[in-house]
């Protein structure tokens, strides 16, 4: 029969190896921590930004279609912010014969626009003759959104003083209108009074 020293003997190793054990799982676990934590790191997927993704070299950019009296006219990619004397130097600067007084190089180009630089005698400054050219601005009954001054634009329905001058305005800051649905963007024209001169209108 072991006596009480080698019991108590006994007693302390199973106790070491017990504590031993729970070593090894503590290192086991942390050391499987770490192993999931490093694969983690290694298959991490990094969503680039949006305009990292894009790559695109036209974005921030504005395509205008220069054409009349311009020394090379065309296609143009500008930046975004750009001006008229941009896009007109982009075609090489104006052509000998241009009207470079009727050409506003102050104002801002949109994407999409066609600029078109007149040459000298294709505006007329008399102001006789401007009432005629206004007058033009009624082709086949209708009013040439493009042409027509702000006396013609006042008789189309719901269009008075202000608005005519706001039409006009817009047309010299923006450029020609492209459909009636650009009246949209005047300020104090909304849709009824657009549908209501829908068909009176032409650009």
């Amino acid at each position: 029969m072991p006596d009480a020293h080698d019991r108590t003997a006994s007693r302390r190793l199973g106790v070491g190896a017990v504590v031993v054990l729970l070593l090894a799982g503590l290192v086991i676990t942390i050391g499987i921590g770490i192993a999931r934590g490093a694969g983690g790191a290694g298959t991490t997927t990094v969503t680039p930004s949006a305009t990292a993704l894009s790559g695109d070299p036209t974005a921030g950019a504005v395509y205008v279609h220069v054409t009349g009296a311009v020394a090379t006219p065309g296609l143009y990619r500008l930046t975004v912010g750009a001006r008229v004397v941009d896009a007109v130097g982009s075609a090489g600067g104006f052509a000998e014969d241009a009207d470079r007084g009727s050409v506003n190089l102050a104002r801002p180009v949109t994407d999409g626009e066609q600029l078109v630089v007149p040459v000298v005698g294709a505006v007329v400054d008399d102001p006789a003759q401007a009432q005629t050219d206004a007058g033009a601005g009624a082709a086949g009954g209708l009013v040439d959104l493009n042409r027509a001054d702000a006396s013609l634009l006042e008789t189309l329905p719901r269009i008075g003083p202000a608005l005519a001058k706001r039409i006009v305005a817009w047309r010299g800051d923006n450029g020609r209108f492209t459909s009636v649905d650009d009246l949209l963007s005047v300020p104090g024209i909304g849709e009824k009074i657009v549908e209501g001169m829908r068909d009176l209108v032409t650009v």
